[in-house]
């Protein structure tokens, strides 16, 4: 997933155009903590078992329900049996874009799969103004 951190704002793009040498040596930093903050955004939200769009996850199947309970986990679907594949989940700048990705193919593996049944790798409208507020201050 790539996001970009855009502002429609005339005082941001005012203020840019009159700091462009301290935006140029602030920003890669800026985007680079943006980026990690994406990735906890993600994380929280699953961690509390809920979708992108903040609705609850669909429940696990009766069968998977079963295997949880034996092996002591929780029937809560929060997307978590080991911790591996959202452990995996980092991010990365390039240019002007961070890139939010999974270090290990077996967990991206996991992720594409569970994407496809509860919506999880994403970030909503809400999250972007937080990380443009974020990526803004750390600008000034």
């Amino acid at each position: 997933m790539n996001f970009k951190v855009t502002s429609n704002s005339k005082q941001v793009d005012l203020w840019v155009k009159r700091n462009v040498e301290q935006v140029r040596k602030k920003a890669p930093r800026a985007m680079k903590i943006a980026g990690q903050e994406a990735v906890n955004i993600i994380e929280d939200r699953t961690a509390t078992g809920r979708e992108i769009g903040l609705i609850r996850f669909k429940p696990y199947s009766a069968k998977y329900s079963k295997f949880r309970r034996e092996k002591g986990r929780g029937k809560k679907p929060d997307l978590q049996f080991s911790g591996r594949m959202l452990g995996s989940m980092t991010s990365k700048v390039r240019k002007n874009t961070a890139i939010i990705y999974f270090t290990r193919a077996a967990e991206a593996k996991k992720a594409a799969m569970n994407q496809k049944k509860r919506p999880f790798f994403g970030l909503n409208r809400k999250d972007i103004n937080v990380l443009s507020d974020s990526f803004f201050k750390r600008l000034k």
